[in-house]
């Protein structure tokens, strides 16, 4: 098979092209320029950029902190320190951090297989898998498909169970018109550089939960009770602890998650398009996924209220000759991938969970192992041409499937 098409020249296909703008830019030249010396530190532009964000998705509290990762790690804190341990639900399908959250605040994962038309968590099997040790269900959105389902949120409503959403690769997409991160208790963003918005490094924490709020934005600094917006809450340790200063009271044995002012900044100017690029991400994964070969790679992907940074690429068979031969014509032609979509697969063959995975049998989870061994994802930008999808499609469509390259 040509490497190309006569003519059309290799594609220069990135995971992500750089999202940092001249706009961004100039928005911190302005701020590091206005008159004194700013402050660089924590203040005025991280509590707007929360205001804004909240505003934008429609929660009451949002908590700005240095990376989606410790966004995954407070939000598993703030329920440890809610009500003691127990099992937390997890999907396999998932970045790293989210588990690895559930296990450093000393919950036990209990693992439950994916949907394959969201890729985000079995509905079914995780309300099976419900005890009276279950203190919550984490849930991932996953490269921009809404895993939530009625049932689900009914079944987790009449067994009292929290729902924890990890938002950090699907900020945008909707479940019944409403954004996703807004149905749980606590739910977490990420702006890493590959994602919707960017602040280069970043995350969010949002909840409709007051407590849960100062909660945070305690354990985001130190454990300091001087984080905490009520009056009263503060009033309240210094009567508890008057041998201590009022403004160093730590109530958590917590972290430096705090980010900075032009982090801040970055993200507030990026906002103000957050919504024109989620309309194109969402045109370019239509394109993508009607142009694919429905014989040979799955396309009945849950796309309603989808927000996608990412193509979904599985093969419909457990096609060893197909998957390589895929490999092989993605590189040949310049199209950056990752096999096993999002974070490298399914987490069960991870070393990290190899002492909570012993007793398993990974033939109880077979649609993310085939995702981990015949899916891959490929960068989805707002300023991709719809020529560039239509020949990525034609390409995967002739790429041969019993006859190794």
């Amino acid at each position: 098979m040509d490497a190309q098409a006569p003519g059309q020249g290799r594609f220069d296909w990135p995971l992500m092209q750089n999202n940092i703008t001249r706009a961004d830019a100039e928005a911190v030249q302005r701020f590091l320029g206005a008159g004194e010396p700013p402050i660089l530190t924590q203040a005025d532009n991280v509590r707007a950029f929360e205001r804004e964000w909240s505003e934008w998705l429609g929660a009451r509290y949002s908590v700005f902190v240095n990376s989606g990762s410790a966004a995954n790690l407070l939000t598993l804190a703030a329920l440890k320190w809610a009500g003691g341990g127990g099992e937390v639900l997890v999907p396999t399908l998932t970045w790293v951090s989210d588990i690895a959250a559930v296990i450093q605040n000393g919950f036990e994962p209990v693992f439950v297989d994916i949907n394959p038309r969201t890729l985000g968590m079995d509905p079914e099997q995780a309300l099976r898998k419900i005890t009276p040790r279950t203190r919550a269900l984490f849930l991932t959105h996953i490269l921009g498909y809404n895993a939530l389902t009625q049932p689900l949120l009914e079944g987790l409503r009449a067994r009292n169970i929290p729902l924890v959403e990890d938002c950090c690769e699907s900020y945008g997409a909707t479940f019944g018109g409403r954004k996703i991160g807004t149905f749980g208790l606590l739910s977490n963003f990420s702006f890493y550089y590959a994602h919707h918005l960017s602040t280069i490094e970043g995350g969010m924490v949002c909840t409709n939960d007051r407590d849960c709020y100062e909660r945070v934005r305690m354990l985001r600094s130190h454990g300091m009770v001087r984080e905490a917006t009520s009056a009263e809450l503060r009033q309240t340790y210094a009567v508890e602890h008057p041998d201590l200063h009022p403004d160093f009271i730590f109530a958590y044995p917590a972290y430096n998650m705090r980010s900075t002012e032009i982090n801040a900044v970055i993200g507030r100017s990026q906002l103000k398009r957050l919504d024109r690029n989620n309309e194109l991400r969402k045109r370019n994964l239509d394109l993508f996924l009607k142009g694919l070969d429905p014989a040979r790679f799955f396309t009945e992907f849950a796309v309603e209220g989808s927000c996608n940074y990412a193509f979904t690429l599985v093969l419909r068979d457990a096609n060893e000759v197909l998957r390589d031969n895929v490999m092989t014509e993605l590189r040949r032609n310049g199209v950056e991938f990752r096999r096993g979509t999002s974070g490298g697969g399914n987490q069960l063959r991870q070393p990290y969970l190899k002492e909570f995975t012993r007793a398993l049998d990974l033939r109880d989870f077979p649609h993310v192992d085939h995702v981990h061994f015949f899916g891959f994802y490929i960068g989805n930008y707002p300023t991709l041409e719809e020529s560039m999808i239509g020949r990525l499609c034609a390409l995967l469509n002739a790429v041969p499937d019993s006859q190794r390259l």
